[in-house]
Protein backbone atom coordinates (compact mmCIF):
# COMPACT_ATOMS: atom_id res chain seq x y z
CA UNK A 1 0.00 0.00 0.00
CA UNK A 2 2.83 2.37 0.86
CA UNK A 3 4.39 1.70 -2.52
CA UNK A 4 1.12 2.49 -4.30
CA UNK A 5 0.76 5.74 -2.36
CA UNK A 6 4.32 6.74 -3.20
CA UNK A 7 3.80 5.93 -6.87
CA UNK A 8 0.66 8.08 -6.89
CA UNK A 9 2.67 10.93 -5.37
CA UNK A 10 5.32 10.50 -8.06
CA UNK A 11 2.72 10.72 -10.83
CA UNK A 12 1.19 13.75 -9.13
CA UNK A 13 4.60 15.42 -9.14
CA UNK A 14 5.09 14.38 -12.76
CA UNK A 15 1.99 16.12 -14.08
CA UNK A 16 1.12 18.48 -11.20
CA UNK A 17 -2.60 17.70 -11.02
CA UNK A 18 -3.29 20.91 -9.09
CA UNK A 19 -2.39 22.97 -12.18
CA UNK A 20 -5.56 21.72 -13.87
CA UNK A 21 -7.00 24.88 -12.33
CA UNK A 22 -5.90 26.72 -15.49
CA UNK A 23 -8.16 24.83 -17.91
CA UNK A 24 -11.10 23.64 -15.80
CA UNK A 25 -12.73 27.07 -15.19
CA UNK A 26 -12.87 27.87 -18.91
CA UNK A 27 -14.36 24.58 -20.01
CA UNK A 28 -17.09 25.12 -17.41
CA UNK A 29 -17.56 28.77 -18.42
CA UNK A 30 -18.31 27.53 -21.94
CA UNK A 31 -20.66 24.84 -20.64
CA UNK A 32 -22.58 27.28 -18.43
CA UNK A 33 -23.02 29.75 -21.29
CA UNK A 34 -23.94 27.04 -23.83
CA UNK A 35 -26.55 25.58 -21.47
CA UNK A 36 -27.65 29.04 -20.27
CA UNK A 37 -27.15 27.82 -16.73
CA UNK A 38 -26.77 24.41 -15.11
CA UNK A 39 -25.78 21.66 -17.55
CA UNK A 40 -26.31 18.62 -15.29
CA UNK A 41 -24.21 16.31 -13.14
CA UNK A 42 -23.46 13.90 -16.00
CA UNK A 43 -21.75 16.56 -18.09
CA UNK A 44 -20.05 17.92 -14.98
CA UNK A 45 -18.49 14.51 -14.37
CA UNK A 46 -17.66 14.03 -18.05
CA UNK A 47 -16.16 17.51 -18.28
CA UNK A 48 -13.88 16.97 -15.30
CA UNK A 49 -12.81 13.55 -16.56
CA UNK A 50 -12.13 14.85 -20.08
CA UNK A 51 -10.14 17.85 -18.84
CA UNK A 52 -8.04 15.82 -16.41
CA UNK A 53 -7.30 12.97 -18.82
CA UNK A 54 -6.42 15.42 -21.62
CA UNK A 55 -4.08 17.35 -19.37
CA UNK A 56 -2.51 14.18 -17.95
CA UNK A 57 -1.90 12.97 -21.50
CA UNK A 58 -0.31 16.29 -22.52
CA UNK A 59 1.89 16.50 -19.43
CA UNK A 60 2.87 12.85 -19.73
CA UNK A 61 3.98 13.37 -23.34
CA UNK A 62 5.85 16.50 -22.31
CA UNK A 63 7.72 14.75 -19.50
CA UNK A 64 8.49 11.78 -21.73
CA UNK A 65 9.74 13.92 -24.61
CA UNK A 66 11.75 16.22 -22.35
CA UNK A 67 13.63 13.58 -20.36
CA UNK A 68 16.96 14.57 -21.87
CA UNK A 69 16.32 18.31 -21.56
CA UNK A 70 15.02 18.09 -17.98
CA UNK A 71 18.08 16.10 -16.94
CA UNK A 72 20.37 18.95 -18.04
CA UNK A 73 18.35 21.76 -16.46
CA UNK A 74 19.08 22.35 -12.73
CA UNK A 75 15.49 23.59 -12.26
CA UNK A 76 14.00 20.30 -13.47
CA UNK A 77 16.69 17.72 -12.70
CA UNK A 78 14.74 16.35 -9.70
CA UNK A 79 11.56 15.54 -11.61
CA UNK A 80 10.33 11.90 -11.43
CA UNK A 81 10.88 11.40 -15.18
CA UNK A 82 14.58 12.20 -14.69
CA UNK A 83 15.69 10.87 -11.31
CA UNK A 84 14.48 7.29 -11.87
CA UNK A 85 11.34 7.28 -9.76
CA UNK A 86 9.22 6.76 -12.91
CA UNK A 87 10.62 4.69 -15.76
CA UNK A 88 9.90 5.04 -19.45
CA UNK A 89 7.39 2.16 -19.48
CA UNK A 90 5.43 3.64 -16.56
CA UNK A 91 5.22 7.03 -18.25
CA UNK A 92 4.18 5.52 -21.60
CA UNK A 93 1.48 3.45 -19.86
CA UNK A 94 0.26 6.60 -18.10
CA UNK A 95 0.09 8.42 -21.45
CA UNK A 96 -1.77 5.55 -23.13
CA UNK A 97 -4.32 5.09 -20.34
CA UNK A 98 -5.18 8.80 -20.26
CA UNK A 99 -5.49 8.92 -24.06
CA UNK A 100 -7.96 6.01 -23.95
CA UNK A 101 -9.92 7.64 -21.12
CA UNK A 102 -10.19 10.88 -23.08
CA UNK A 103 -11.36 9.12 -26.26
CA UNK A 104 -13.86 7.01 -24.29
CA UNK A 105 -15.28 10.07 -22.55
CA UNK A 106 -15.60 11.88 -25.88
CA UNK A 107 -17.44 8.87 -27.31
CA UNK A 108 -19.91 8.93 -24.40
CA UNK A 109 -20.57 12.64 -24.81
CA UNK A 110 -21.54 12.85 -28.50
CA UNK A 111 -20.36 11.96 -32.00
CA UNK A 112 -18.71 15.32 -32.72
CA UNK A 113 -16.68 15.13 -29.52
CA UNK A 114 -15.58 11.60 -30.43
CA UNK A 115 -14.65 12.61 -33.98
CA UNK A 116 -12.44 15.44 -32.70
CA UNK A 117 -10.86 13.55 -29.81
CA UNK A 118 -7.83 12.17 -31.68
CA UNK A 119 -7.01 15.47 -33.47
CA UNK A 120 -7.19 17.19 -30.09
CA UNK A 121 -4.77 14.67 -28.60
CA UNK A 122 -2.43 15.30 -31.53
CA UNK A 123 -2.41 19.05 -30.76
CA UNK A 124 -1.88 18.40 -27.05
CA UNK A 125 1.06 16.12 -27.74
CA UNK A 126 2.73 18.37 -30.32
CA UNK A 127 3.65 21.14 -27.88
CA UNK A 128 6.53 19.17 -26.41
CA UNK A 129 8.32 18.97 -29.76
CA UNK A 130 7.75 22.48 -31.12
CA UNK A 131 10.38 24.17 -28.94
CA UNK A 132 13.02 22.03 -30.64
CA UNK A 133 12.50 23.88 -33.93
CA UNK A 134 10.08 26.82 -33.51
CA UNK A 135 9.39 29.70 -31.09
CA UNK A 136 5.68 29.09 -31.77
CA UNK A 137 5.73 26.54 -28.94
CA UNK A 138 4.25 29.18 -26.62
CA UNK A 139 1.27 29.57 -28.96
CA UNK A 140 0.87 25.79 -29.23
CA UNK A 141 0.68 25.57 -25.44
CA UNK A 142 -1.96 28.30 -25.51
CA UNK A 143 -3.87 26.39 -28.17
CA UNK A 144 -3.74 23.24 -26.05
CA UNK A 145 -5.57 24.96 -23.20
CA UNK A 146 -7.60 27.13 -25.56
CA UNK A 147 -9.36 24.06 -26.93
CA UNK A 148 -11.07 23.61 -23.55
CA UNK A 149 -13.91 26.14 -24.09
CA UNK A 150 -14.68 24.77 -27.55
CA UNK A 151 -14.74 21.27 -26.06
CA UNK A 152 -17.18 22.53 -23.42
CA UNK A 153 -19.59 23.89 -26.03
CA UNK A 154 -19.37 20.72 -28.08
CA UNK A 155 -20.21 18.68 -24.97
CA UNK A 156 -23.38 20.68 -24.35
CA UNK A 157 -24.66 21.46 -27.85
CA UNK A 158 -22.56 19.41 -30.34
CA UNK A 159 -21.77 22.67 -32.18
CA UNK A 160 -18.98 25.26 -32.31
CA UNK A 161 -20.23 28.82 -31.80
CA UNK A 162 -18.59 32.17 -32.57
CA UNK A 163 -18.51 33.18 -28.92
CA UNK A 164 -16.76 29.93 -27.97
CA UNK A 165 -14.04 30.64 -30.56
CA UNK A 166 -13.60 34.15 -29.14
CA UNK A 167 -13.40 32.75 -25.62
CA UNK A 168 -10.83 30.23 -26.79
CA UNK A 169 -8.72 32.89 -28.51
CA UNK A 170 -8.65 34.77 -25.22
CA UNK A 171 -7.43 31.65 -23.43
CA UNK A 172 -4.79 31.00 -26.12
CA UNK A 173 -3.20 34.45 -25.72
CA UNK A 174 -3.61 34.37 -21.94
CA UNK A 175 -1.72 31.08 -21.65
CA UNK A 176 0.91 32.03 -24.26
CA UNK A 177 1.45 35.31 -22.42
CA UNK A 178 2.09 33.76 -19.04
CA UNK A 179 4.14 30.93 -20.56
CA UNK A 180 6.45 33.59 -21.99
CA UNK A 181 6.91 34.99 -18.50
CA UNK A 182 7.52 31.52 -17.08
CA UNK A 183 10.09 30.71 -19.76
CA UNK A 184 12.21 33.68 -18.68
CA UNK A 185 13.53 31.40 -15.93
CA UNK A 186 15.26 29.22 -18.55
CA UNK A 187 16.52 31.89 -20.94
CA UNK A 188 20.22 31.04 -20.55
CA UNK A 189 19.63 27.29 -20.48
CA UNK A 190 17.52 27.43 -23.65
CA UNK A 191 20.26 29.37 -25.42
CA UNK A 192 22.90 26.86 -24.38
CA UNK A 193 20.77 23.91 -25.51
CA UNK A 194 19.62 25.54 -28.75
CA UNK A 195 15.94 25.50 -27.78
CA UNK A 196 13.68 27.86 -29.72
CA UNK A 197 11.91 29.78 -26.98
CA UNK A 198 11.09 33.44 -27.59
CA UNK A 199 13.22 34.58 -24.60
CA UNK A 200 16.28 32.68 -25.83
CA UNK A 201 15.97 34.17 -29.34
CA UNK A 202 14.77 37.73 -28.73
CA UNK A 203 15.79 38.42 -25.12
CA UNK A 204 13.99 39.39 -21.93
CA UNK A 205 12.80 42.86 -22.92
CA UNK A 206 11.20 41.68 -26.16
CA UNK A 207 9.63 38.76 -24.31
CA UNK A 208 8.05 41.08 -21.75
CA UNK A 209 6.65 43.24 -24.56
CA UNK A 210 5.22 40.26 -26.47
CA UNK A 211 3.75 38.82 -23.27
CA UNK A 212 2.02 42.13 -22.48
CA UNK A 213 0.72 42.30 -26.07
CA UNK A 214 -0.65 38.77 -25.83
CA UNK A 215 -2.40 39.60 -22.56
CA UNK A 216 -3.95 42.71 -24.12
CA UNK A 217 -5.26 40.53 -26.94
CA UNK A 218 -6.68 38.03 -24.45
CA UNK A 219 -8.71 40.76 -22.74
CA UNK A 220 -9.97 42.06 -26.11
CA UNK A 221 -11.09 38.58 -27.15
CA UNK A 222 -12.77 37.99 -23.79
CA UNK A 223 -14.69 41.26 -24.17
CA UNK A 224 -15.73 40.17 -27.66
CA UNK A 225 -16.81 36.81 -26.19
CA UNK A 226 -19.06 38.55 -23.66
CA UNK A 227 -20.58 40.68 -26.43
CA UNK A 228 -21.05 37.81 -28.90
CA UNK A 229 -22.62 35.57 -26.25
CA UNK A 230 -25.05 38.30 -25.21
CA UNK A 231 -23.93 38.20 -21.59
CA UNK A 232 -24.54 40.87 -18.97
CA UNK A 233 -22.87 43.19 -16.49
CA UNK A 234 -21.00 40.63 -14.39
CA UNK A 235 -19.54 39.00 -17.49
CA UNK A 236 -18.12 42.35 -18.56
CA UNK A 237 -16.73 42.75 -15.04
CA UNK A 238 -15.03 39.36 -15.49
CA UNK A 239 -13.41 40.44 -18.76
CA UNK A 240 -12.32 43.88 -17.53
CA UNK A 241 -11.22 42.41 -14.19
CA UNK A 242 -9.02 39.90 -15.97
CA UNK A 243 -7.23 42.84 -17.57
CA UNK A 244 -6.50 44.30 -14.14
CA UNK A 245 -5.20 40.95 -12.90
CA UNK A 246 -2.98 40.47 -15.94
CA UNK A 247 -1.61 44.01 -15.59
CA UNK A 248 -0.70 43.15 -11.99
CA UNK A 249 0.97 39.94 -13.18
CA UNK A 250 3.03 41.87 -15.72
CA UNK A 251 4.04 44.41 -13.09
CA UNK A 252 4.95 41.67 -10.63
CA UNK A 253 7.34 39.96 -13.04
CA UNK A 254 8.89 43.19 -14.30
CA UNK A 255 9.63 44.25 -10.75
CA UNK A 256 11.30 41.01 -9.71
CA UNK A 257 11.96 37.91 -11.83
CA UNK A 258 11.97 35.81 -8.66
CA UNK A 259 8.19 36.43 -8.56
CA UNK A 260 7.64 34.42 -11.76
CA UNK A 261 6.35 31.34 -9.93
CA UNK A 262 3.91 33.47 -7.91
CA UNK A 263 2.69 35.20 -11.06
CA UNK A 264 2.40 31.93 -13.00
CA UNK A 265 0.61 29.75 -10.46
CA UNK A 266 -1.16 31.98 -7.93
CA UNK A 267 -2.30 34.96 -10.01
CA UNK A 268 -3.43 32.92 -13.02
CA UNK A 269 -5.18 30.38 -10.81
CA UNK A 270 -7.25 33.11 -9.17
CA UNK A 271 -8.03 34.68 -12.55
CA UNK A 272 -9.67 31.54 -13.91
CA UNK A 273 -11.73 30.89 -10.79
CA UNK A 274 -12.91 34.51 -10.51
CA UNK A 275 -13.84 34.58 -14.21
CA UNK A 276 -15.92 31.43 -13.80
CA UNK A 277 -17.72 32.64 -10.66
CA UNK A 278 -18.62 35.95 -12.28
CA UNK A 279 -20.03 34.17 -15.35
CA UNK A 280 -22.12 31.95 -13.08
CA UNK A 281 -23.34 35.04 -11.20
CA UNK A 282 -24.18 36.70 -14.50
CA UNK A 283 -26.33 33.72 -15.52
CA UNK A 284 -28.06 33.66 -12.13
CA UNK A 285 -29.09 37.33 -12.14
CA UNK A 286 -29.90 37.61 -15.86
Amino acid sequence: MQRIIQKAKDFNELVMFEHSIFSLPFIFIAMVVAADGWFGFWLLFMGVLAALSARNFAMGVNRFADRDIDAQNPRTANRPNVDGRLGVQSILLFIGVNALIFIAVAYMINSLAFMLSIPILFVLGSYSYFKRFSPLAHIILGLSLGLAPIAGVIAVSATVTLWSVLLSLGVIFWVAGFDLLYSLQDIEFDREEGLHSIPSIYGAEATLFISALFHMLSVIFWLLFVWAAGLGFFAFVAAFGSGVVLAYEQKLVRKDFTQIDRAFFTVNGYLGIAFFLLIVLDRIVS
